[in-house]
């Protein structure tokens, strides 16, 4: 059972996806938040599987919520997918940049939504949806490329393959297959790669290709 915090500070929105995920037999609304501090104390007390945090709220916006819950060793395996109604926001990419592991916006259809729930939970890959694709590119492309660190430098040729086919959004089962590699290989070089580069989620691996050089704006394609 796939446990799930929601945190939007409109109830009817709320009342709309807990419908949606408490229809499928394999995921669970356990917690409801108001307000991005309520959703940080409801991931503490229930560690939810994942959260779906919306950006704008009262007393502490979805950002900031989104950092604390990165940012606590004791919730190292609550994923967060922030919720927008902009399919491009400034404020998504350094969302991403601080630990989200994607984002959705809020007109999604509800198979993409349970899909994504889904996918983030078990930690298999970045979501999908092109529009999650297009936001890093569109602000990747805007950072100033940085020198790689000692972390980057880490990496072997095989994990800097990998990491580039991360960033492609390809799964575990998706890299094995192109690199000829057993599942469980290739589950155990992203293992490193997270490791050697000190991130929570394939998400933060995906925005340091970017920023790194390792692929560029545009060169992922939906």
């Amino acid at each position: 059972m796939i446990r799930v915090l929601l945190a939007d500070d409109q109830t009817l929105v709320r009342a709309g996806f807990r419908s949606i995920l408490n229809d499928e037999d394999d995921l669970e609304v356990v917690a409801e938040a108001a307000n991005g501090a309520q959703a940080v104390a409801g991931s503490r007390e229930h560690r939810p599987d994942v959260v779906l945090m919306d950006i704008r709220m009262p007393e502490l916006d979805g950002l900031e919520a989104t950092r604390q819950i990165a940012g606590d060793p004791r919730l190292s395996d609550v994923k967060v997918i922030i919720l927008t109604t902009f399919d491009l926001d400034d404020y998504v990419y350094g969302a991403l940049r601080s630990g989200a592991s994607g984002f959705l916006v809020k007109d999604t259809e509800p198979e993409e939504l349970i899909h994504a729930v889904r996918v983030v939970a078990r930690g298999d890959a970045l979501i999908s949806p092109s529009v999650t694709r297009r936001l890093i590119s569109e602000f990747a492309g805007r950072v100033k490329r940085p020198e790689p660190g000692p972390e980057l430098n880490a990496l072997t040729e095989r994990e800097r393959e990998v990491m580039t086919l991360v960033a492609a959004g390809l799964s575990n089962d998706e890299i094995a297959a192109r690199l000829v590699l057993s599942p469980a290989t290739a589950k155990t070089h992203v293992s490193r790669i997270m490791t050697k580069l000190g991130v929570r989620d394939r998400a933060q691996v995906v925005v340091l290709a970017y920023e790194a050089g390792m692929v560029t704006p545009g060169w992922i394609t939906s």
